[in-house]
């Protein structure tokens, strides 16, 4: 039993300490979201890389179209002129005539992931006038505010760059799709007032042009798969701080099988296993540490229950490590209510789940870790990668 003491009293302070986080990016949305955004509206050029139908495409495109902001441009790139995703937004442009757009076909990738190579073609053919970039995902639906309160950040030339998150909202039910949910939040609340801690997100982040420029980012990018990863890099590498913007907080509205949970939570890990080992270890280190602890402890709990010795004080200390995790989930979705109003009712029937199903991320996040251990190959798209290093991914197979 004091091994189990011992460790349990490690997790009930690493719940501690990650509740103090939760308060702190709670504290930190109501904050940026009661401050007035800067005035600065310079031309931007959003990129919008696509492949394929998304559920929900249509209506993530279109939102791109209605954006509160005075001058930009969208640029819509994919690799093939037959991909299925162009007939929808050939018919969007259509009928939003008043923005600028343009399509790129920039051809399968050869030396890089698909969606980075992709990026190099369409930067090299945004509009001169472009002082900022702004790179979008069609798996998101960004809010009429997005682009403005995106930018906004970027008023001060010392922020090098902003960015928001995702955040899924199961469009259905299926316990699948909640579990993501809840296994994505713990990375977006992560995010805060630590600008020197905080990282791009490729679905929602901007930059100036010329800090983009000097930081060589579409030269970097060749070879890699992650975009934001490498961005991200550069970024920390010069000192320049990045900005989250709790506005930026991008609903993606879909649901998953089982099957497509995994394959997504694993690429995420395989991804952050090779572009950042070093957030990869604490992963794999404090999932086991507390699956031992929590899941061993149940276990613990009921067989001394079968042999009839006494369970309260193993019980009272996973009561103490659950509610620390449901009590930090709540704070977050709080927060998120303030950031989404417009998905209160979505929202709301997620909360359950979220304070619920958190202590089974963390088993979900051993498997991840696990999986990265012992594989460096991914799906994205459609298309089959090894990722040799940071700088080399080699495709294998493409549907």
């Amino acid at each position: 039993m004091l091994p189990f003491y011992f460790f349990a009293a490690i997790v009930i302070w690493l719940g501690i300490l990650s509740l103090r986080g939760g308060m702190r990016f709670a504290a930190y949305v109501r904050s940026e979201i009661s401050q007035p955004l800067a005035d600065f509206t310079p031309h931007v050029s959003v990129f919008a890389p696509c492949r394929g139908l998304d559920s929900g495409l249509e209506q993530n495109l279109a939102a791109l179209f209605h954006q509160d902001y005075p001058n930009y441009e969208i640029i819509f790139v994919t690799d093939r002129a037959d991909d299925p995703a162009l007939a929808l937004i050939r018919e969007l442009i259509e009928h939003h005539d008043r923005i600028s757009t343009k399509i790129i076909i920039a051809g399968p990738a050869t030396d890089s992931g698909q969606k980075v190579h992709n990026l190099r073609v369409a930067v090299s053919q945004s509009d001169v006038r472009s002082e900022v970039f702004v790179f979008v995902d069609t798996d998101a639906r960004p809010q009429s505010g997005w682009l403005r309160a995106l930018v906004a950040p970027l008023a001060d030339a010392k922020i090098g760059a902003a960015s928001g998150y995702r955040w899924f909202i199961p469009v259905a039910g299926g316990l699948a799709s909640h579990l993501r949910s809840v296994w994505n939040a713990s990375i977006a609340s992560a995010l805060g007032a630590g600008r020197e801690k905080n990282f791009c997100w490729g679905g929602s982040t901007a930059i100036r042009r010329p800090t983009f420029a000097e930081l060589q980012i579409a030269e970097r990018w060749r070879g890699t798969v992650s975009d934001d990863f490498t961005l991200t890099h550069a970024l920390h590498g010069a000192n320049l701080p990045i900005h989250f913007v709790p506005a930026c907080l991008a609903p993606a509205l879909d649901s998953c099988t089982l099957r497509e949970l995994l394959e997504f939570t694993n690429r995420q890990l395989k991804i952050t296993r090779v572009y950042a080992p070093h957030l990869w270890k604490p992963v794999l280190i404090g999932s086991l540490l507390f699956c031992l602890v929590f899941f061993g402890g149940a276990a613990l709990v009921v067989a001394r229950a079968m042999n009839h010795d006494s369970t309260a004080i193993p019980l009272l200390l996973l009561l103490i490590i659950y509610l620390l995790g449901t009590l930090k989930a709540h704070i977050r979705m709080k927060a998120l209510l303030s950031v989404m109003p417009a998905y209160a009712t979505e929202l709301r029937r997620g909360w359950i789940f979220h304070l619920v199903l958190w202590p089974f991320t963390s088993a979900l996040y051993l498997w991840n870790a696990l999986v990265a251990a012992a594989s460096r190959r991914i799906k994205w798209r459609g298309i089959t990668y090894e990722l040799k290093s940071p700088t080399e991914a080699v495709i294998i197979a493409r549907d």
